[in-house]
């Protein structure tokens, strides 16, 4: 396989930040765009506004209504997604690389000119509100949903669905006034990556987006996290179990030893939390851990989904596994770990959409692009012994603790 380029990155005078890294042997382009109007910019009793946002994108923009603006992308072969995160809203897309030109011109459409009419908030709301219902349906979605919002507190522990709650508070000037206040070019970050000439398609961006303007960052809400052990009652034959407790952030030094200390804990069928809790005993149908690092802070989210006769013993086996960590690691289990982490980055660089999602969420996370060959440098140099040292120095304290089900859970450790 063909290494991509090296990424060249361009600042546009009005603050758009553009990465370019061009793919030789692929013959797709792609684009990832970060706008920062995430839900964290949500405003209060009005949580799921960047969410109807997103939806309304889709439904009309330039000259092209609702369904013309979506047959024009399906005729570009154009495979694209939107989504919310705490931080930004992101739109993404994928198609051969000869159609990247019309589709970066309909991508600027979307951002600069979009319609937000009256008659598709409705169905925006609705398709939001399905969201949520579907959440709550789903205990195991919605335990690490309210786990994450007692853990981090306000602002990044806002679900980016939004609540059931505020729905149907939100009116059409709600979504209207958070695409003006956050639609800004100043933190936007957009990723090119597949087969491009980059002169080219720099010239193209900064012809689109050069006028797009800048504006002050958005208030954001805070308020501390919730209680460190929760529970949500539910009639149910099962218990939901959502852990959690802080970790490093991604700019930490020491970032790749928690990432391997979690891969062991929760990666795959050989760590420990598949062997021990489910495996040899049996406790429960689905456990894992995962390291979830933001810019500022990482904390390691858990999950288990049991029996109500078997949750105790459950939580009781995945603090034990945590705890145990420190105690010691072995070859193979960090070997396994690489080996899946640089099989995932080897499928990731024949991805041109992939490639382009990394670029923009590297510059963002670290303003840097991170190459390849600098992961590998990094995986390579961790050791059983630094991993484990990394444990001792940094064990499960502080945990917060969320179960759904009949009866709550007791948190039977020495620490907290």
């Amino acid at each position: 396989m063909t290494a991509p380029s090296t990424t060249t990155s361009h600042a546009l005078p009005n603050g758009m930040m553009v990465l370019i890294q061009p793919m030789p042997a692929v013959q797709s382009a792609a684009y990832s765009l970060l706008v920062p109007a995430g839900c964290i910019y949500d405003r209060e009793d009005r949580s799921g506004t960047a969410s109807v946002l997103c939806e309304m994108l889709s439904r009309g923009a330039g000259e092209r209504d609702s369904r013309q603006l979506s047959a024009d992308q399906d005729f570009l072969g154009l495979q694209r997604s939107e989504s919310v995160s705490a931080r930004h809203l992101k739109l993404s897309g994928a198609t051969l690389s000869d159609k990247l030109p019309e589709s970066l011109a309909i991508l600027a459409d979307i951002v600069l000119r979009p319609h937000l009419n009256e008659d598709e908030f409705e169905p925006s709301i609705a398709s939001v509100r399905q969201t949520l219902l579907s959440n709550e349906d789903e205990p195991r979605q919605k335990v690490m949903i309210e786990l994450r919002r007692r853990c981090l507190g306000l602002p990044w522990g806002l679900p980016s669905d939004g609540s059931l709650d505020d729905i149907d508070r939100i009116a059409l000037d709600d979504v209207r006034n958070h695409y003006r206040g956050c639609f800004r070019a100043g933190e936007a970050i957009l990723g090119i990556a597949g087969q491009v000439d980059p002169p080219r398609v720099l010239e193209q961006i900064t012809a689109l987006f050069g006028d797009w303007s800048d504006a002050p960052e958005s208030e954001v809400r805070h308020a501390p996290p919730g209680p460190p052990v929760d529970h949500i009652v539910l009639d149910s034959q099962q218990t939901q179990i959502g852990l959690a407790y802080p970790s490093v952030s991604v700019n930490d030094p020491e970032y790749y030893a928690a990432w391997a200390a979690v891969g062991i804990l929760s990666g795959g069928s050989s760590s420990r939390l598949f062997t021990e809790v489910r495996e040899k005993r049996g406790l429960c149908y689905s456990v894992h851990a995962a390291l979830s690092a933001l810019k500022h802070r990482g904390d390691v989210l858990c999950y288990a989904g049991t029996t109500v006769e078997r949750a105790q013993e459950t939580l009781d086996v995945m603090l034990t596994e945590i705890d145990r960590l420190a105690e010691g690691i072995t070859d193979d289990e960090l070997n396994r770990c690489k080996a899946g982490a640089k099989s995932t980055l080897i499928m990731q660089q024949e991805s041109s959409m992939a490639r382009a999602a990394r670029i923009a969420y590297d510059w963002y996370l670290r303003g840097a692009i991170i190459t390849l060959e600098e992961i590998h440098a990094r995986l390579d140099a961790l050791t059983p012994a630094k991993v484990a040292e990394f444990v001792r120095r940094h064990p499960a304290r502080d945990l917060t603790l969320l179960t759904i089900g009949p009866k709550p859970l007791e948190m039977n450790r020495a620490v907290l």
